[in-house]
């Protein structure tokens, strides 16, 4: 039984190699990875780690959205035995790297080199992807991503995780002790999952969420090892939606205020009140009905809405945290996505049996 997250990606690329494994988007085109080309890149990842000096045990800090380069540079990492600190690039963090003083870090982007900087955190390595605003040659610790792993020649070392080791590690508030996420935590959960949902190597995730959240690594990233799905990354936050539509994910992992933000942004598409469409709209999404009233709602509402949404080929919606709010949940329901709750261990709102999944209802 696979023991670790690179373990994971290894078993995937030496059994599925050819297979895709991961997309990401560049000025509109969608690149595509292969599990054999992925796992290449995460070995020599993990060689440029240990040149640069990290070590077993030692913590990685990653201040980014969701970016392909973050999610591998993350396992090589746990390659190498070392944790992974995730934070979300849009708060405030200087108060948090002045406790933690990283030592090696990768942000994404200047807003987050800055804040590692006036937190006077004394990096050793600190590596951006998008190097817009920076002057790399003033800071000698300040290296691009792309040129870091380019002056890398050696060969992949030795896998020394174990099932053990802490993978992720999450801070939720100041006031609390931070939540550390071992490999053999994150496998198990991945096999419940994937046996509750059926998941298998057919699906097709979109990652467009930050990862500084628990609930990314759980059902999303983990899941994504174990199965052997393909991850898609859009090309950046403002561009998911367009995103989403192209792809049409068979998986959705998202949480109440995203859920919601997609129902808002689906109602502004509606009919306006008083017209005759708006009628059709309230006959057509209304429950029951006969045989022709649901196959014209389908057709004339309900698929054209999914489609917008990005979600006509959706199989699979999870939810993690609260639950939806009543309105949201009317409205998905009147679209046949009825999303499974996962709440995360520990969480005030988590039942004490296994989490409940509701199927979605064919229309």
């Amino acid at each position: 039984m696979t023991q670790t997250l690179p373990l994971a990606l290894l078993q995937q690329a030496a059994t599925r190699g050819a297979a895709t494994a991961l997309r990401y988007k560049r000025l509109g085109i969608w690149h595509p990875r292969s599990w054999r080309q992925l796992a290449d890149e995460v070995g020599r990842l993990a060689a440029a780690l240990q040149q640069s000096g990290f070590a077993r045990e030692d913590d990685l800090l990653i201040i980014s959205q969701a970016r392909a380069e973050a999610l591998l540079l993350a396992l090589a990492a746990q390659w190498l035995g070392g944790s992974v600190t995730l934070l979300d690039p849009d708060l405030d963090l200087r108060p948090l790297l002045r406790r933690l003083q990283p030592a090696f870090v990768l942000a994404e982007a200047e807003a987050g080199v800055q804040q590692v900087r006036e937190a006077q955190s004394p990096a050793r390595l600190l590596l951006f992807l998008d190097g817009r605003g920076l002057d790399a040659g003033a800071d000698p610790t300040l290296t691009a991503y792309e040129t870091w792993l380019a002056g890398t020649l050696a060969a992949a070392p030795a896998h020394v995780a174990e099932s053990t080791s802490t993978a992720f590690v999450f801070h939720d508030t100041d006031d609390q002790p931070p939540r550390r996420l071992s490999h053999g935590q994150l496998l198990e959960g991945a096999r419940k999952l994937l046996a509750r949902e059926r998941l298998g190597p057919d699906e097709e995730a979109l990652a467009a969420r930050v990862f500084a959240a628990s609930g990314q690594a759980r059902y999303l990233l983990t899941p994504w090892l174990s199965a052997g799905f393909c991850l898609n990354f859009p090309e950046a936050l403002a561009t998911r939606d367009t995103d989403r539509r192209e792809l049409g994910p068979t998986l959705v992992l998202g949480t109440r205020e995203s859920y919601a933000r997609l129902e808002f942004w689906a109602r502004e598409r509606l009919p306006l009140p008083g017209t005759l469409s708006h009628r059709l709209y309230h006959w057509a999404m209304a429950p029951g009905g006969n045989r022709v009233r649901r196959w014209l709602g389908h057709w004339l509402i309900r698929r054209p809405l999914l489609d917008v949404l990005g979600m006509s080929r959706l199989r699979v919606p999870l939810l993690v945290g609260p639950a939806l709010t009543p309105q949201s949940a009317e409205f998905f329901a009147s679209l046949g996505v009825r999303p499974g709750n996962w709440q995360e261990p520990g969480s005030q709102h988590a039942s004490a049996g296994a989490p409940t999944r509701l199927l979605p209802q064919s229309v």
